[in-house]
């Protein structure tokens, strides 16, 4: 079924965002939250590319931290995804658009610009990015495999909270002007924007994330403003691209003590079991650990401790919406 694609705007413009900043200046607020409000949404991607990764999506999702999952559709565990994703009504369920590192949805015959005679799309995203942008049968073929998969994602029945690309695709402009062109037909309201702070990039000495997260600045603002001009929503910034795999307890912490007003998403990698087991191309990810981070009472009071409203991006659009936030998390 379709959602209906009701109107959105950026936190800091809302009615009620303003109207919370006023409280906390006129001191009717907490001295502890007497700050412009601060939101907070964990996301789990890969959800469907393994039963490990369903398993742990599903653990998080009931004793964790985790309030979001974004759901391969042709993964190779998709239908499992699906069935937890229908008894976690808790957990927002957004489409991780796959364009490269995974499995088709049309047949390969009908895309060979993006997949091999297996219907599997390489990793090699700059050559594809380039063939989407300048040769209009690729472009045409992306645009009928984004469909695809959205008109997959419809036919689960599950509500479509948000939206994001495996590998982070949706930064390629010719894709996100593809997904903002579908976005009323399929009910997508929020689209990820993959900017992260550069003080995170650069922690543990990864200059050259930093030097990456600084160098998209121009790329991000750009993908903010067209979104928003669509008439659509997004995070304000996200964590998880410089640490991708290795999101553990101490990093989570690091995070929530550091976090500013806004839409803030976290996103991780969770699985019971670690490494290449996931996917070949995943060898050095700490899988385990990020699951671990989600299940830690460490983290669950620190999230407390912040005093953020957590959820998804539907429950970030309720709350500037209307009165109360609806996320029901355990």
């Amino acid at each position: 079924m379709a959602v209906d694609c009701m109107p959105t705007m950026r936190a800091r413009d809302s009615p009620r965002w303003r109207a919370d900043e006023r409280a906390g200046r006129q001191g009717s607020m907490t001295p502890q939250h007497a700050v412009a409000p601060r939101y907070l949404i964990v996301t789990a991607d890969d959800f469907g590319l393994h039963e490990s990764v369903n398993d742990a999506i599903e653990q998080a999702s009931h004793a964790g931290v985790l309030t979001a999952a974004s759901l391969m559709i042709s993964g190779p565990a998709a239908a499992d995804a699906i069935r937890r994703a229908q008894r976690l009504p808790n957990l927002r369920i957004g489409l991780h658009l796959v364009l490269a590192d995974g499995r088709s949805t049309l047949p390969p015959s009908q895309i060979p610009a993006l997949a091999g005679p297996d219907g599997f799309m390489d990793a090699g995203m700059v050559q594809r990015g380039f063939q989407i942008f300048a040769n209009p049968f690729a472009r045409r073929q992306a645009a009928a495999e984004i469909r695809a998969q959205l008109e997959a994602f419809r036919r689960t029945g599950l509500r479509l909270d948000h939206v994001n690309a495996h590998k982070h695709f949706h930064l390629h402009p010719t894709v996100l002007s593809i997904l903002l062109s579908l976005a009323r037909e399929f009910g997508i309201r929020a689209i990820r924007v993959p900017q992260e702070p550069v003080w995170f990039a650069r922690s543990n000495g990864r200059w050259h994330a930093a030097a990456s997260s600084a160098s998209l600045a121009p790329l991000t603002a750009a993908m903010k403003y067209r979104i928003r001009a669509a008439g659509l929503f997004h995070n304000d910034r996200v964590f998880g691209i410089a640490m991708s795999g290795a999101m553990d307890e101490g990093t989570m912490l690091a995070v929530l003590a550091r976090l500013e007003p806004g839409v803030t998403e976290i996103y991780l990698h969770p699985a019971s079991q670690s490494g290449s087991v996931i996917s070949p191309s995943m060898p050095a990810y700490r899988h385990s650990e990020e699951l671990a981070a989600l299940l830690s009472p460490r983290v669950r009071a620190a999230v407390q401790a912040t005093g953020i409203k957590l959820g998804g991006y539907s429950d970030v659009l309720q709350y500037l919406a209307g009165p109360a936030v609806v996320y029901s998390g355990q």
